[in-house]
């Protein structure tokens, strides 16, 4: 292995590993000598990286505009654009655009022929049935569940019957070809999924049930694969 090969992974390591690693930690991750880690955090600083703490405590890896452009794969510019192009089909206009804008800021910080790859990649996504139109502020739904802040809307269900809901926003997925909001529904007492386009009138509260959100993702996921898995085996279940 080469030693810019071997920055880079080292690079990749320390946003991999949870903060701080340790120099064991980062060594059994790249393959390479305790010795060899404290001196490679010594040439990617020189390089412009800046990374937190010492031998003995551990490394952070702080992002920096003055590090070198990152280099990908083949495969992974393949990634990006297709995930990319996904967005830019399915989200709602502000996390489309944002997502068109990246592929841009993206292009202009690879190397010419990465750059070349990516506005020429193979792989696309285009969708020639968009999902149904959102019918509320999707931006700052997105906010309040990074907040942790407690939002209330109108919704309809398949019937069409009308009710007022307060919720816990916990994360937007697209699924089935539909936005949803997964969240802990204060009328249900329970965990629900409720569809953006069949929600109205979104109010966002003071009230925070920080820091909840992420145990709370995990644990409604987690039912959710055990739905589907008990769906899937059904004699398993009974």
């Amino acid at each position: 292995m080469s030693r810019t090969d071997r920055l880079f992974q080292l690079m990749q390591a320390l946003r991999d590993l949870p903060p701080p690693a340790t120099a064991q930690a980062l060594a059994q991750e790249t393959g390479v000598s305790e010795r060899t880690i404290y001196r490679d955090i010594d040439s990617l600083r020189s390089l412009g990286a800046v990374i937190d703490g010492e031998a003995g405590f551990g490394f952070t890896l702080i992002e920096d505009a003055t590090l070198p452009p990152l280099g990908f794969v083949p495969e992974e510019i393949e990634a990006l654009v297709v995930g990319l192009k996904e967005v830019m089909e399915v989200a709602d206009p502000a996390l489309a655009n944002a997502a068109k804008t990246a592929l841009t800021k993206l292009k202009s910080r690879l190397p010419e022929a990465q750059a070349h790859r990516l506005k020429h990649a193979v792989l696309t996504a285009k969708r020639f049935h968009k999902p149904p139109e959102i019918t509320i502020d999707a931006g700052a739904l997105r906010q309040a569940a990074w907040e942790e802040r407690t939002v209330a809307f109108d919704y309809g269900d398949a019937e069409g019957r009308r009710t007022i809901r307060k919720v816990d926003p916990l994360s937007i997925v697209f699924m089935q070809n539909v936005h949803c909001l997964l969240a802990y529904c204060h009328l249900r007492a329970d965990y629900r999924a409720f569809r953006l386009d069949r929600m109205d009138n979104l109010n966002l509260s003071d009230r925070s049930f920080r820091p909840r959100r992420i145990p709370m993702l995990r644990e409604f996921k987690a039912r959710l694969q055990a739905e589907i898995d008990a769906s899937a085996n059904p004699r398993a279940s009974g």
